[in-house]
């Protein structure tokens, strides 16, 4: 490739993607881009990660409603660092729009460094005019990423399940609003891994494999 490598890795919760994206930098030793984003957006907007993850999925204007719950308006700005191009005033009537803006920028700044992995965030298509742009989907069965979620998090099957429905249907929600894709659609991606049968070093080893292909 010509341009520096972007890989985009989208991932169900309990499919491992999250491990495979972090041994995949490693293994091509670049950037891993995954809470980055998450503090980023938690410092422009003075919001908790969890608090980010479960309201993005609902109305559109979700953040009014929570600031008016929790906080009063700040006087000053929220910087990411004083270098920082992501400065906004906080306002009341911030949205998801707003939100998503800043998602775009930061995703774009990420990749903008040089090379790396950056997982979730709608990052296949964000970044979809990226020239060294390669996009991954992580996927596995209800049953494997039920076990994972349980062991990982120490729940009931109940309980896992009940996380797995709900972070599914926000972040379908939050990614069809956007972007109009249905990130389900293989056509979004250059490469889909099932890890029902793979250890996560085993999708590493085939991510690695495609992007040698494609250099």
């Amino acid at each position: 490739m010509n341009h520096h490598l972007v890989v985009t890795l989208s991932r169900e919760l309990g499919s491992g993607g999250r491990t495979v994206g972090r041994k995949l930098a490693e293994r091509l030793d670049i950037r891993y881009s995954d809470k980055d984003l998450i503090n980023a957006l938690r410092t422009k907007f003075n919001l908790t990660t969890s608090s980010i993850e479960q309201l993005k999925g609902e109305k559109k204007n979700w953040l009014a409603d929570f600031i008016k719950w929790v906080a009063p308006m700040p006087k000053q700005s929220m910087l990411v660092n004083e270098d920082s191009r992501f400065v906004q005033e906080f306002r009341s009537d911030i949205t998801t729009d707003d939100v998503f803006k800043a998602e775009t920028e930061i995703l774009q700044a990420i990749a903008e460094e040089g090379p790396c992995v950056i997982a979730g965030r709608s990052g296949f298509f964000v970044l979809k005019d990226c020239p060294g742009k390669i996009s991954v989907f992580i996927t596995a069965s209800r049953e494997h990423r039920i076990a994972r979620v349980k062991r990982k998090q120490n729940l009931t099957e109940e309980q896992a399940a009940a996380i797995i429905d709900s972070v599914d249907a926000s972040r379908e929600n939050y990614v069809y609003r956007y972007t109009g894709k249905n990130r389900y659609d293989a056509r979004n991606y250059d490469l889909v891994l099932n890890m029902d049968h793979l250890t996560e070093d085993d999708a590493v080893e085939l991510i690695h494999a495609y992007i040698s292909r494609r250099s």
